[in-house]
């Protein structure tokens, strides 16, 4: 696996309620434009807001789009419970990897870290990728602990959001060669790839999606003088869409192209400034 994965918002109707054609032409629209995958049910897409029937609703569209494009379907799954993770990820067997955040506010310490995926590995039905997001989670993971990670089996790769650390270097340095990481903080995607990452789970890909893809391409190949004013450019869109809650600015810049019938977000998130908006706009 490797290449953009578009973490998907969830577009909302006037009513409040999902607007399905929307996500259905959101999910064929990026990967027709060079996504390798999406990623359903991923912060990005306020799984937290979205009850039972919803989430089935966003995981079958996205993998109907998925199995269309021949695309990796990726489904966020897990909780700061080992065993209600483990549930979770029992119901997802249709899905190629499950993105599995580090527990999150409970902080169990490295080790219990270590324990609590050793565990999920050992049952679930799909790889998995650790979600090492320490901002959101409050529980920083050193280069040991990610490269022991790194080594458990089915366990496929990571999406690292903790920013170029010396960490996330050292773990692009000494992880197993069949270890995807995946840059998860948006800005940092290609200097990210320049030192060996698989690709990115990036949210900013809704918009430029072909241009992300080149990204991740022209890295891969070696190519730095298209890569590198490329990932600049691309730096500073996705430094616009995170100047409010994520996926705030992006909904609202999707909603001004007309591709989302609302820019509305489910409480306690609120909608973007329009100059937030406004600004991010300017840069496409």
């Amino acid at each position: 696996m490797e290449g953009i994965l578009v973490p998907l918002i969830t577009p909302f109707a006037a009513d409040g309620t999902i607007a399905t054609d929307a996500l259905a032409a959101l999910a064929d629209d990026v990967l027709a434009q060079g996504a390798a995958g999406i990623v359903a049910l991923g912060t990005t897409g306020e799984p937290f807001a979205l009850d039972a029937d919803e989430k089935r609703t966003v995981l079958d569209i996205c993998a109907r789009a998925c199995a269309d494009h021949g695309a990796s379907l990726v489904v966020g799954a897990g909780t700061s419970d080992t065993s209600s993770s483990a549930s979770a990820l029992a119901a997802y067997p249709q899905a190629d990897a499950a993105l599995v955040p580090v527990p999150y506010y409970v902080r169990p310490g490295e080790a219990g870290v270590i324990a609590h995926f050793t565990r999920l590995a050992a049952d679930s039905p799909v790889p998995l990728l650790v979600y090492h997001v320490p901002h959101r989670t409050a529980q920083p993971l050193s280069a040991t602990t990610l490269l022991t990670l790194s080594r458990i089996p089915n366990i496929v790769g990571a999406k690292v959001a903790s920013g170029m650390t010396e960490d996330a270097v050292a773990l692009l340095g000494d992880c197993p060669p069949d270890f995807a990481v995946f840059a998860g903080d948006d800005a940092y995607l290609s200097p990210m790839l320049a030192l060996g990452a698989r690709g990115g789970i990036t949210a900013s890909a809704h918009l430029a999606t072909a241009d992300f893809a080149r990204l991740v391409s022209a890295w891969h190949k070696g190519d730095v003088a298209t890569a590198r004013p490329l990932g600049h450019t691309l730096a500073r869109l996705a430094t616009a869409l995170f100047v409010e809650p994520n996926p705030t600015v992006l909904k609202g810049v999707l909603h001004a192209q007309g591709r989302i019938p609302t820019p509305d977000v489910r409480l306690p998130l609120l909608p973007a400034d329009p100059s937030s908006v406004a600004a991010a706009l300017a840069l496409l």
